[in-house]
């Protein structure tokens, strides 16, 4: 019996009767992180990092029932110790190791190897088990430091201002927004949010989380006050009665799908940066390598090209199917950028 099962409900330690992850209703669950893929409603019992915790409970409700677990601190369930490790991907997501009779396995959740500035970086975790996402795991992906991408956007926001533009980004509302918000230049000038990313912002610095200050757009915020200044948007509000209300706009968007640009072009932006919170091609190879594990299981990703890449190189590998994302515009343009990128 594997010590992590794979189940129409998610990821399962029987030994411990818990859930990792889980996408159907269970009685417990570890989450690894507050993205709506990997948390979701209808647990009667969640154990998170307390970051994630607040997140979890605007998305959720407040009335969740939810236990914190710091990283590193070790739980006891019935005979399994499991406990949470940084993952990098956005702020409280986690790792977790799981450890029966000598038996180690790890589960992922989303990550990225990239110490980002904003978000505990990566642990690599010992184990004899990994699970690994793979989102890009294709050898196309290989990012920029995020540093490079930074100044590209400083230099396009700056330029705008020039232009007598406003400035659009859109990036997903946690995570990806503040990891913006925290890197570009505020000297250029003031920073304004949509409701979506502004809420989130808002439970986050009541976490204890030190963001840049940022400005909320209201009914009332004029194209005047906007103009020259950036703006920070989730994806869904491109090229909607919202953003072109306040024209003249550039608008760009913050995603690792942007490394294809016909992504871009469907999507009409004006710019496309390569940002991802997920791991790379060389990022996912570097954190397996680290591992030190023997086996690793694929999911939410190019599962198939990956787990055989492992295999000719001599590491043990399988997919497994689950409900998670991974990172996506939407998910036809999601569906049409893997197209192309195997193509």
């Amino acid at each position: 019996m594997p010590l992590l099962e794979f189940t129409p409900s998610g990821i399962y330690c029987r030994q411990a009767d818990i859930y990792i992850d889980p996408w159907r209703k269970v009685n417990k669950a570890i989450i690894t992180h507050a993205h709506s893929d990997h948390s979701r409603w209808g647990m009667k019992h969640y154990l998170a990092h307390p970051m994630s915790i607040p997140v979890m409970k605007l998305r959720l409700g407040n009335d969740i029932s939810v236990q914190p677990v710091e990283y590193n601190q070790k739980l006891n369930i019935n005979g399994v110790e499991i406990s949470l490790h940084p993952a990098g991907h956005i702020p409280g997501s986690a790792q977790v190791r799981v450890s029966y009779k000598g038996e180690t396995w790890v589960a992922s959740g989303d990550y990225k190897v990239e110490d980002d500035g904003l978000s505990t970086a990566f642990e690599p975790v010992k184990c004899h088990t990994f699970i690994t996402e793979c989102t890009f795991g294709l050898p196309i992906y290989k990012w920029k430091p995020q540093s490079e991408i930074f100044r590209e956007m400083n230099n396009w926001w700056k330029a705008n201002q020039e232009n007598g533009l406003t400035t659009i980004v859109t990036a997903y509302s946690l995570g990806k927004a503040q990891r913006i918000l925290q890197n570009v230049d505020t000297n250029i000038g003031k920073i304004y949010t949509h409701g979506a990313v502004e809420n989130t912002n808002e439970v986050l610095r009541k976490a204890g989380l030190d963001l840049t200050e940022t400005s909320l757009i209201t009914r009332d915020t004029t194209k005047k006050e906007l103009q020259g200044n950036l703006i920070i948007a989730p994806p869904s509000a491109l090229n909607t009665p919202w953003a072109n209300r306040f024209k003249p706009i550039s608008d760009g968007i913050a995603s690792g799908w942007m490394m294809l640009r016909g992504t871009r072009r469907r999507r009409a932006a004006d710019r496309g940066f390569a940002l991802s919170d997920h791991a790379d091609w060389p990022g996912l190879l570097q954190a397996i390598k680290a591992t030190g594990a023997q086996n690793v299981i694929t999911t939410h990703g190019y599962t198939s090209v990956f787990s055989k890449y492992l295999n000719e190189i001599g590491i043990n590998s399988v997919e497994e199917k689950t409900l998670f994302i991974g990172e996506s515009i939407d998910t036809a343009e999601e569906e049409k950028g893997k197209e192309e990128a195997v193509s």
